[in-house]
């Protein structure tokens, strides 16, 4: 399995449109892409401009695919510019 985090730390005034753009990202992550196990979003309890990021994909190029995405590019293309930071990471899971 692969695994990607992100943590993307948002503009205060962003924050409640950001959070409605991952929400609607990830629900169609899930639905619609095959190799998307698990895309859970979630916010600091210490600083909730704070978002973060933990996707599960059956492989890399299932990762791939959904960077290539047109809801993905489209998310992307509309929230950069709400963004601080953005710290990316790549794993393989080992367990489960």
């Amino acid at each position: 399995m692969h695994v990607a985090t992100v943590l993307f730390s948002v503009h205060s005034v962003h924050r409640a449109a950001f959070l409605q753009a991952i929400t609607s990202n990830a629900k169609t992550s899930l639905a619609d892409e095959t190799g998307c196990r698990q895309f859970d979003a979630c916010i600091s309890k210490s600083n909730p401009c704070d978002v973060f990021l933990y996707e599960v994909y059956d492989s890399k190029a299932s990762f791939d695919a959904h960077l290539a995405s047109i809801h993905f590019r489209s998310f992307n293309a509309l929230t950069s510019a709400w963004v601080t930071a953005k710290l990316m990471n790549a794993f393989d899971r080992v367990f489960p």
